[in-house]
């Protein structure tokens, strides 16, 4: 299939037919991952959302903890954290 490469403001937009987007279940609007690689092919993929009992298995459970530790437990909050 192909696509042709549009100017959209300072951009340059490949728009993708509605039967691909349908076929890939995507949509206007969803974030995506762009990459490149060494023979010049281009790769879209769907932002992976991430669980954190994935983040925490990646963790190496017998590192040290960081030295500051007790700054970050004395850490008032910022935002709308719930302590």
């Amino acid at each position: 299939m192909e696509v042709v490469l549009r100017k959209y403001g300072n951009s340059t937009v490949a728009v993708l037919p509605p039967p691909v987007l349908k076929d890939l279940r995507l949509s206007a609007g969803q974030s995506m991952t762009l990459d490149t690689t060494e023979d010049g092919k281009i790769v879209l993929a769907r932002k992976r959302k991430y669980v954190l009992a994935d983040l925490i298995a990646q963790c190496d459970q017998n590192a040290p903890p960081p030295a500051d530790l007790a700054l970050w437990n004395a850490a008032k909050p910022v935002g709308q954290e719930v302590w």
